[in-house]
């Protein structure tokens, strides 16, 4: 559904998004993670052709988005970070708007709208204005517009930031159930940037981004799979010094503070010896040790290795 090849993008003398290729089957929700200033927007922007690549090359659903600019553009529904819509427009009236500008006409937006509006939850708003909508309805709002021209491909820039944690799993909801149930026969494929792991670990796969790269990519399990073994959480007092004391033992690559606990990221085969050497030298120092353990490791142990400036 989409393929991505070598694209490069650079702005002056910065280079925003170096050498990504990604390919998205047919039904697959494929995660952007990484960093402010990663190159997951830009990357966005590349795919739906909003900007032109200085060199790669992108296809959507067979269509060059460089020399069949239209045909590619026609299957994709885009969702930016920021509300496009305009405040001073009904729901209703704002799809209206989308979908005409897109070549729908009346017989038949106005019953695909009405469907889509009961799908997200909307039907009830339809005379509401734009502006008057909480931050969640926006989003949803955003969503019914992108969905309204039968769209094979969403492209989805980090469409629940800012918005309560309810609605965040009531929009996942809705992408779910967009995957799950083919529109006209066909699966949905979702490309979507999020700066929450709990929102990536649904995803079917997910790429990080470090400065313009895709420096990895993989299942959920995959990139867990990766630190398996290699994490310890460690509790007790007092934290802050426990962290520095934490750090000066052999094997330990990087601790990071996961509210009243660490997270203790060790060398491969490390966790054993650290288990065993660690307690002593914390309390030597003064220190209180409650436990000591093992870790499954997250999305967010993973995300803070491949984050870091010496990650391997």
């Amino acid at each position: 559904m989409i393929e991505v090849r070598n694209i490069h993008k650079s702005f002056g003398a910065v280079q925003a998004v170096a050498g990504v290729s990604l390919s998205i089957a047919p039904g697959e929700i494929y995660g952007l993670v990484g960093a402010d200033g990663a190159g997951k927007t830009t990357t966005m922007r590349l795919v739906c052709g909003a900007l032109k690549a200085d060199s790669g090359a992108v296809s959507v659903c067979g269509y060059d988005i460089n020399r069949q600019t239209e045909q590619a553009r026609g299957q994709i529904g885009y969702l930016s970070q920021r509300f496009s819509m305009y405040e001073d427009l009904t729901v209703l009236e704002n799809i209206r708007f989308f979908a005409e500008v897109r070549g729908l006409r009346s017989d038949e937006w106005l019953p695909r709208s009405m469907e889509i509006l009961d799908f997200v939850g909307l039907a009830p708003f339809t005379e509401r204005f734009a502006g008057q909508l909480s931050g969640g309805m926006k989003q949803k709002l955003g969503l019914a517009t992108a969905l309204v021209t039968r769209p094979q491909i969403l492209l989805l820039d980090e469409p629940t930031t800012g918005v309560d944690p309810v609605t965040r799993q009531d929009f996942w909801q809705l992408i779910i159930k967009l995957v799950s149930s083919p529109q006209n026969g066909d699966r949905v494929s979702v490309l979507i940037s999020t700066p929450y792991m709990d929102e990536a670990a649904r995803c079917h796969r997910i790429g990080f981004m470090k400065k313009g790269k895709l420096v990895n990519e993989g299942t959920p399990g995959q990139l867990r799979s990766a630190l398996a073994g290699r994490i310890l959480e460690l509790r007790g007092t007092p934290l802050m010094e426990l962290r520095h004391l934490s750090a000066q033992v052999e094997g330990v690559q990087d601790v990071q503070a996961f509210g009243d606990r660490l997270h203790l990221r060790v060398g491969t085969g490390l966790a054993e010896s650290v288990i065993k050497s660690l307690p002593e030298h914390i309390q030597a120092a003064g220190g209180t040790v409650s436990s000591l353990r093992i870790l499954p490791p997250t999305l967010e142990d993973v995300f803070i290795m491949l984050s870091a400036a010496d990650a391997e």
